[in-house]
């Protein structure tokens, strides 16, 4: 269950990081509101996963999700560029997302 929660906590960092961006620094309301309550749900859930998961495989997951998630949102919705150096490296970010699960010993 606590992967559940991670994964979800990691999920709901890429929503608040994309209304951070539209929030422009705060001065758009909606945004901002949305990016505060997703921002405190997603920190909620990895405590609730951090009660059984190492704190050091919990949060490089959490932000690991949250990178790669960011990353595919810049370059799908906002039309961030996209070169192969960009790709390898969130391709390295999501093998070691996948090395932490795999070595985890819950």
């Amino acid at each position: 269950m606590a992967w559940i929660f991670l994964f979800i906590a990691g999920l709901l960092e890429v929503v608040w990081a994309f209304y951070l961006k539209q929030s422009n620094g705060f001065t758009r309301l909606v945004p901002t509101v949305i990016t505060l309550t997703t921002t405190l749900l997603s920190f909620g859930l990895l405590s609730v996963a951090m009660k059984t998961l190492p704190l050091g495989t919990a949060y490089a997951v959490w932000t690991g999700i949250g990178a790669v998630g960011a990353f595919m949102v810049g370059i799908t919705v906002l039309g961030e560029p996209v070169n192969a150096t960009r790709i390898i490296a969130a391709l390295l970010i999501l093998s070691g997302l996948i090395l932490m699960k795999i070595s985890s010993p819950n």
